[in-house]
C-alpha cells in the first residue's frame, strides 16, 4: 500500500486520490493458493450468496472444484450477517482450517481452508482484484497488470498494486519512506525506484545501524585534506557516493540522533559540509528510506525527529508480510527455482501444503533461503517436504489433526474478542522465542488472530526470534 502525506501544491498533488471516486464494495472470497490443478482453476471463489456448496460435480455444487481428493459435495460456506461459517458436508477426506480438521467453524481473514487437495486463504475484501492474477503470474484472457513495465518484484495484486504506483512516483524528486517486515524486499523497491526513476546517477546504500557515533560526521560527509590528524587527502562521504543518483538510509529506523540532525540540514538545504571545508557544497540526491520499526512510536518516545520525518516522509510504502500474501508463494517458488537453477524441479503437493502452512517470519528472504536449501538435498525430479527445513516441518507436526475442543479462553475485551492482554501475549512470546503458532496453540486460536493482536500492541516479532 502506498501513501502520499498531505501537500498543497507541487508533484505531490498527482498522486491524491479524487474525492468523488466511489468507495468500493467488500467483497469476501477464496482466493486460491495452491492445487495441482490450479490451471483449471479459478484464482477466488467470490462469496456473494447467503450459502455456497463446494464439491467436485457441478450439479450439485455451487463452487466446482476440480482437484483430487474433493468430494462430490464436500463443503458448505454460509454467510451469517458478517460471519462466514464453512462446515464439513460429510466428505471423505474432511475440511482442514490452517491445518486442522474441522467439522464447522468461524472463517476469520486469511485463514488457511484445504478442501480436498486445494488450499485456499478466506479474505473479506478483493476477492475479486485477487483473483484477476493466477498464482504461476498468468493472466486470464482480458485481464492485463496495473504496472506497465516489468519488476523484479513478483506477485499478483498487492504486488502489482505497488509496482504500478512506484512507476508513478520514481520519475519525481518526492523522498519516500519504505517501510515492512525484515526480508520483504524494501531493498528491491529502493532498487526499482531508482531503476524507473532515469537519474544519472548510481545508488548508493547507508546502512544506518552501521554507523560509529564517533564517525557519523566524516562517514556521511567526507571530509578535506588536514581535517584531522591522519586525513592525508580528500574523502567524498557516504551521500556523496549518491551524487545525481538515489541515497538509501537503510534501517532509518535505528540511526543514531546525531546523525539525524546532521542528515536534516542536508536535506533542507540540499548541502553538505564535509569535515574541514569553509563553505557547503551542493548535493543533487534523491532520498529513498527503508525500515522495519515503527516510526510513530519512535516519534512518540522521543527517538526519532519529527521534522526528519516529515522531510523523508513525501510518500509511503507499504510491503506486506509474506503470510499476507501467501497467493504468491507458489510464483515466489517458482522464481527462486529459476535463480537457483533448479527449473527441472517440481514441487509436490505435500512439499507446497509445508511452505504454505508455514508463518515465515523473515519473509521472502527466508523462503529463498528454503528453496536453495531443499535444491542442494533434493536427487530427484520432485521436491518433497522431507528437504524443506527442520522450522518447516515441525509446524506440520500437526497438520491435519482434528482440532478438537479449545481450551479455556482468556476474558473478552470491550470489542467482544478473546485476547490476552500486552504483558501476557508478550510472556508467550518469549516462552515460544517468536514461534506464532506455538502461542496459538496454547491459546487455541489461529496464527493470523496472534497476528493482529500482535499488530494491535505495536508488538514486533523480530524481538523474541533468535537471530541464525
Amino acid at each position: 500500500m502506498l501513501t502520499a502525506v498531505e501537500a498543497p501544491t507541487g508533484a505531490m498533488q498527482e498522486f491524491r486520490g479524487s474525492p468523488s471516486q466511489p468507495q468500493r464494495k467488500r467483497q469476501p472470497g477464496l482466493v486460491l493458493l495452491y492445487a495441482d490443478t490450479f490451471r483449471e482453476l479459478p484464482a477466488a471463489f467470490l462469496l456473494t450468496a447467503e450459502r455456497h456448496v463446494i464439491g467436485r460435480e457441478a450439479s450439485s455444487a455451487d463452487f466446482t472444484l476440480k482437484a483430487p481428493a474433493v468430494s462430490r459435495v464436500h463443503a458448505e460456506i454460509v454467510r451469517e450477517g458478517r460471519r462466514f461459517i464453512v462446515r464439513d458436508l460429510g466428505s471423505r477426506n474432511g475440511v482442514l482450517v490452517n491445518g486442522r480438521k474441522v467439522q464447522s467453524t468461524e472463517l476469520e481473514p486469511l485463514d488457511e481452508l484445504r478442501i480436498g487437495d486445494a488450499i485456499f486463504k478466506f479474505v473479506e475484501e478483493h476477492a475479486d482484484e485477487l483473483g484477476r492474477y493466477r498464482i504461476d503470474g498468468a493472466m486470464p484472457t482480458g485481464e492485463t497488470r496495473l504496472a506497465q513495465k516489468p519488476s523484479a518484484l513478483a506477485g499478483g495484486y498487492q504486488i502489482d498494486t505497488i509496482v504500478a504506483e512506484i512507476e508513478r512516483v520514481a520519475p519525481t524528486p518526492l523522498s519516500v519512506i519504505v517501510r515492512g517486515p525484515s526480508g520483504t524486499g524494501k531493498e528491491v523497491i529502493a532498487s526499482e525506484l531508482h531503476r524507473l526513476s532515469g537519474r544519472r546517477g548510481k545508488l548508493a546504500a547507508i546502512n544506518c545501524t552501521a554507523l560509529p557515533q564517533n564517525l557519523i560526521e566524516s562517514e556521511l560527509f567526507g571530509y578535506k585534506r588536514g581535517a584531522f590528524s591522519g586525513a592525508d587527502r580528500d574523502k567524498p562521504g557516504l551521500i556523496r557516493h549518491a551524487e545525481g543518483g538515489t541515497l538509501l538510509l537503510d534501517e532509518i529506523g535505528d540511526m543514531p540522533p546525531e546523525a539525524q540532525a546532521k542528515l536534516l540540514r542536508v536535506l533542507q538545504a540540499r548541502e553538505l559540509l564535509p569535515l574541514g571545508a569553509t563553505t557547503p557544497e551542493p548535493v543533487d540526491v534523491r532520498v529513498v528510506a527503508a525500515t522495519h520499526r515503527d516510526l510513530e512510536r519512535l516519534q512518540r518516545e522521543g527517538r526519532f525527529r519529527e521534522d526528519l520525518f516529515a522531510r523523508l516522509n513525501e510518500y509511503s510504502v507499504e510491503l506486506p508480510a509474506l503470510h499476507e500474501r501467501k497467493e504468491d508463494l507458489y510464483l515466489l517458488t517458482q522464481t527462486f527455482l529459476a535463480r537457483h537453477g533448479g527449473l527441472a524441479k517440481t514441487p509436490s503437493f505435500a512439499f507446497m501444503s509445508g511452505l504454505l502452512h508455514y508463518d515465515f517470519p523473515y519473509n521472502v528472504r527466508e523462503l529463498e533461503a528454503c528453496i536453495k536449501r531443499a535444491l542442494a538435498l533434493c536427487d530427484g525430479a520432485t521436491l518433497e517436504p522431507e528437504v524443506l527445513p527442520e522450522a518447516v516441518q515441525e509446524a506440520m507436526t500437526d497438520y491435519g489433526r482434528d482440532a478438537g475442543t479449545r481450551p479455556s479462553q482468556p476474558p473478552e475485551d470491550d470489542e467482544g474478542q478473546s485476547v490476552p492482554d500486552e504483558p501476557a501475549l508478550r510472556e508467550l512470546l518469549v516462552k515460544h522465542e517468536g514461534n506464532i503458532a506455538a502461542v496459538g496453540r496454547e491459546l487455541g486460536k489461529a496464527r493470523m488472530q496472534i497476528h493482529r493482536w500482535m499488530k494491535r500492541y505495536g508488538i514486533e516479532i523480530a524481538e523474541y526470534r533468535k537471530e541464525d
